[in-house]
């Protein structure tokens, strides 16, 4: 790589550092939002935030990295074309595939992490997220349960604490469990604590009644010392939960345990993760060559590059769109997950054919050549 070329290079990886810096923090700040709630009111440590947070950021990551490489080499190569320093490189005989070898380098590198991103770091970090979203659930339950609030701790069980005590004492307690939709159970005590067991926390509830109601529509009434309530948060090690395909390593997803009936239920939708991991680094390469490639064959025009960048970014939004629909529709269909792969080879072969094509150096716009100069 001659010094031009490594200038370029360098040019483009610092873009795709500040950029994918830049998105990151967006993006962070934005999917944190769902975890203030539970630091702000629910009292959870601050250090959990962020351990919860950081390990997203590979997820993120993943995908930020191609758009943000995207960004880079466009910007760069309009500056130098805009500039006419591309013109200048071509008259030391450069040819559009020579101007591109940065960039295509950098897509390399780029597309490089993205696969020790998807086929290494974000299973882990995403299964460290899920065990540790799976063993708050026990740990906290006791700081979930808010004063005077209707707490759902699950989609089918409501908790009502009118005031805590310390070590888990509790007073003024309602509990509605509506796990038997058919017969749903509303309990409520004088007071009660709550207890953290193998099986999961569980409420002790003391001189309260029971209420339901019967196929009849009549309402049962039973009185209680003493009543033990199951929140229904399992105290199960996070080990031996169902991984979600996000948490799944490649050969986990490709080739899923058919004697787990959860692998066998979801099996479609693995085996489409497990492509999607294959698929989503080649965006890489895909989208810095439909942005040096749009660029670099543009005739030369003082009007600037708003066209090329215009269509740059819609073959970009549209090669993302695809993978995504085929993506969604090959977890449906499995004879659909051959055809993902279209969705970045196409691109490529896209930005090499422009690349390869001879551009037009004649200036667009109102240039005319000078009296008397040959046509």
């Amino acid at each position: 790589m001659n010094r031009l070329s490594r200038y370029i290079f360098a040019q483009i990886m610092i873009g795709l550092v500040l950029v994918t810096l830049a998105l990151t923090c967006a993006v962070w700040l934005t999917q944190s939002l769902r975890f203030i709630d539970k630091i702000v009111n629910r009292g959870l440590p601050l250090s959990v935030f962020f351990d919860l947070t950081g390990l997203l950021l590979p997820s993120f990551i993943l995908f930020i990295l191609p758009i943000a490489l995207f960004a880079s080499v466009a910007f760069l190569y309009g500056k130098l074309t805009v500039d006419r320093e591309i013109v200048v490189m071509r008259t030391t005989g450069l040819s559009n595939l020579a101007l591109a070898k940065p960039a295509l380098l950098a897509a390399i590198l780029t597309a490089g992490a993205c696969y020790a991103l998807s086929l290494y770091l974000m299973p882990t970090t995403y299964r460290a997220f899920k065990d540790m979203q799976f063993q708050l659930r026990a740990d906290y339950s006791s700081v979930l349960l808010r004063e005077g609030v209707f707490d759902s701790v699950r989609k089918d069980i409501t908790v009502f604490v009118r005031a805590r005590a310390g070590r888990g004492e509790l007073h003024g307690i309602l509990v509605h469990d509506a796990r038997d939709p058919a017969k749903p159970v509303t309990l409520m005590a004088e007071r009660g604590i709550l207890l953290r067991t193998p099986e999961g926390p569980q409420v002790v509830m003391i001189k309260g009644n029971r209420q339901e109601v019967n196929e009849r529509g009549q309402v049962s009434l039973l009185y209680f010392d003493r009543y033990v309530v199951d929140l229904g948060l399992t105290g199960q090690a996070p080990e031996t939960r169902w991984h979600e395909p996000r948490e799944r390593y490649l050969p986990d997803l490709l080739w899923p345990d058919r004697t787990v009936a959860g692998d066998r239920f979801y099996h479609d939708e693995l085996v489409a993760e497990g492509h999607r991991r294959l698929i989503t680094p080649l965006f890489a390469v895909a989208y810095a060559l439909i942005a040096v490639g749009v660029i670099l064959s543009a005739p030369f025009s003082r009007r600037g590059l708003f066209v090329q960048a215009a269509i740059a970014i819609v073959l970009v939004g549209a090669t993302e769109g695809a993978g995504m629909a085929l993506n969604n529709l090959a977890a449906k269909l499995p004879i659909v997950a051959p055809f993902q792969y279209l969705t970045a080879i196409l691109p490529i072969l896209l930005g090499l054919g422009l690349l390869i094509r001879r551009p037009r150096l004649r200036p667009r716009g109102g240039a005319t050549a000078p009296a008397g100069t040959p046509a």
